[in-house]
């Protein structure tokens, strides 16, 4: 009989050897043998360190092989076959109607990284392309006292949303809209959150099957991965308040956001994630105005 440590590590050269790809939620391959083992066996996943030496039944280790099938067979991506996520410690349902979160800017709101550019003015925050709804969830829980909107064009998305603004006991503060962009958002909004697609075309094409599991319309782009971007830059001045930011996440695009928007490559205000410098920006009204003016 194995203990949960033992199967971890087995499973976890399983994982490697059969070639997975990572991102969507862990990095390598332990993380994620640690994730569907303790998932499997409900045990609580942020305490290994209590439950490694437990042993494993034959009959539980039969059921960690079969979702490790599951895993390596499928190449879904594991949040998928748990329905569930983790941003910042906080549980979100997610299933193939929306992406798996892992947005930069839930770190941000977490660490009070944008506080700098927020004050008692900042009281609607809008999360476009909400996605699954977690980082609305996140930003009600970091700002008790505003009213959060969690947008985006996918019914679906938006389906997903709702079920973890509910789980969350936030019905009352987060309200969902369908919206293709800005369209059915005329504000004005203090704070806009945005993880949008930005996936180059390039990328796309070479992206492993985990994330091409995902709904391609939250992340493919266009040529450069500014297509969604450049309505948002277009149209977000008009529905800002006078000190509104946008934080905005474009991955590793930076050379393609510099490219296509030089006049904003002195105004953007790069935050600091543990991806680096380069991954969430943050624009002002009045910066993205005096591109409009």
């Amino acid at each position: 009989m194995s203990s949960v440590i033992e199967l971890i590590e087995a499973s976890a050269t399983r994982l490697a050897d059969a070639g997975v790809a990572f991102g969507h939620g862990t990095a390598n391959a332990f993380d994620e043998a640690a994730w569907l083992v303790l998932w499997q066996l409900r045990l609580p996943i942020d305490d290994l360190d209590t439950v490694a030496d437990l042993p494993v039944s034959p009959a539980d280790a039969a059921r960690v092989d079969a979702l490790l099938t599951t895993r390596i067979d499928t190449r879904k991506p594991a949040a998928y076959l748990t329905k569930e996520a983790w941003l910042q410690g906080v549980p979100f349902y997610v299933d193939e109607r929306t992406i798996v979160p892992r947005s930069f800017i839930a770190e941000l709101l977490a660490d009070g990284g944008i506080d700098h550019w927020l004050g008692a003015w900042t009281q609607r925050v809008l999360d476009l392309c909400t996605g699954n709804g977690s980082l609305a969830v996140l930003a009600a829980m970091t700002y008790p006292d505003v009213e959060v909107t969690g947008a985006d064009i996918s019914r679906t998305a938006l389906e997903v949303a709702a079920i973890n603004v509910t789980r969350h006991q936030l019905d009352s503060r987060v309200t969902l809209c369908e919206s293709d962009g800005l369209d059915a958002l005329p504000g004005p909004w203090d704070l806009i959150l945005c993880n949008p697609p930005y996936v180059n075309a390039a990328s796309m094409a070479a992206l492993p099957a985990e994330y091409l599991a995902e709904p391609e319309l939250a992340l493919a782009g266009g040529d450069d991965g500014m297509d969604f971007v450049r309505g948002l830059l277009r149209d977000a001045p008009a529905v800002m308040s006078e000190r509104a930011v946008l934080v905005l996440e474009i991955g590793n695009e930076r050379d393609y956001f510099e490219a296509a928007f030089p006049w904003l490559a002195q105004e953007a205000i790069w935050l600091e994630t543990s991806a680096g410098e380069d991954q969430v920006l943050l624009l002002t009204r009045e910066a993205l105005a005096r591109d409009h003016a």
